[in-house]
């Protein structure tokens, strides 16, 4: 099967919205007037970003999912999006998985594939995403305030809990394992909930590195700080409201550090409390309030004695270590 025909195949479609859609040298995009294109990339590597023996249609849905969270961290309607596919050879069977997990996610959230290129070479996916918001609406990093609220959508350390699984560092039990699993290689975009936010909220982040590391993007754009209730952020570990436990210390670790979450982090004043939680119930997205936002710098954890003690915001980096 020669490139065309693999793209033929598998990644063309009727485009509804767009005037141009594969098969052209480019899509041409036209946002409604009074809004703004959003734009976000994300580039996925095997043995970086997936393990090669992840399912082709769970990686399918992650490799869109993780741009439609960017949108979702700033407020916007998905629209459209490109697909650049390395691969080193041409398996039928992974690309009909792949294209099936793709192109249920896109549906879900009415976003169209536009365009895109395939080459051989080792297998990488990368997919840029367009999305529309109303001008001088979109949910920003810089906009918290000391005072502010500080929340977090979902649940945190499922996705690191089951990588770690792989590598073999704990032992987890069957049940606990496959709903781990689900979350790393099937994260759910918040695409409603940031919708939902717009006006309410006034930073926000997805959650890809860790929350201390994207929290620290925040605090860092805001030049504010924030305090963390330590009971609240433990709460946001899923695997342990059942029987499957875990030392303290490797809970937080999860959860401020465990990365691939793709939940929300975001702020909103104190006096926007209902609002927030009547937006969260609108969207289906649970939220738990963790904490709050100070003027002094850095980030710091509130134990149940009510001592705090300092957070490295420093989050995941790929060029940071090995």
């Amino acid at each position: 099967m020669g490139e065309f025909d693999l793209i033929a195949r598998y990644f063309t479609r009727p485009v509804r919205r767009n005037p141009l859609g594969v098969g052209d040298d480019c899509a041409l995009l036209q946002p409604a007037p009074g809004m703004q294109l959003a734009v976000s990339t994300d580039l996925l590597v095997e043995g970086r970003h997936f393990l090669s023996t992840v399912d082709p249609e769970r990686l399918g849905h992650k490799a869109l999912a993780v741009n439609l969270s960017d949108l979702a961290a700033c407020g916007a309607q998905p629209l459209a999006f490109t697909l650049s596919l390395s691969l080193p050879q041409v398996d039928e069977r992974w690309l009909a998985g792949f294209a099936r997990g793709l192109f249920a996610l896109a549906d879900t959230h009415a976003c169209e594939l536009v365009g895109g290129d395939t080459t051989r070479g080792p297998l990488c996916i990368n997919i840029t995403v367009f999305g529309e918001v109303p001008a001088g609406q979109a949910l920003l990093r810089s906009g918290a305030r000391a005072g502010d609220d500080l929340w977090v959508s979902g649940t945190l350390g499922d996705a690191r809990l089951a990588l770690e699984a792989f590598r073999g560092t704990v032992s987890l039990p069957q049940d606990v394992f496959e709903a781990a699993r689900r979350r790393l290689e099937q994260p759910q975009p918040r695409v409603a909930l940031g919708l939902a936010l717009r006006g309410l909220a006034t930073a926000a982040i997805d959650l890809s590195d860790g929350l201390a590391g994207d929290l620290g993007h925040v605090l860092r754009a805001s030049r504010v700080g924030a305090a963390i209730e330590g009971t609240a952020a433990a709460g946001l570990f899923a695997a342990g409201r059942g029987g499957f436990r875990l030392p303290e210390a490797q809970v937080q670790d999860l959860v401020f550090a465990g990365g691939d979450d793709y939940e929300l982090a975001f702020t909103a004043p104190a006096g926007r409390r209902a609002g927030v939680e009547a937006a969260a119930m609108r969207a289906g997205a649970p939220v738990t309030r963790i904490g709050r936002v100070r003027a002094e710098p850095g980030l710091v954890v509130v134990d149940a004695q009510g001592v705090a003690r300092p957070v490295d915001p420093a989050g995941f980096d790929h060029f940071g270590g090995p």
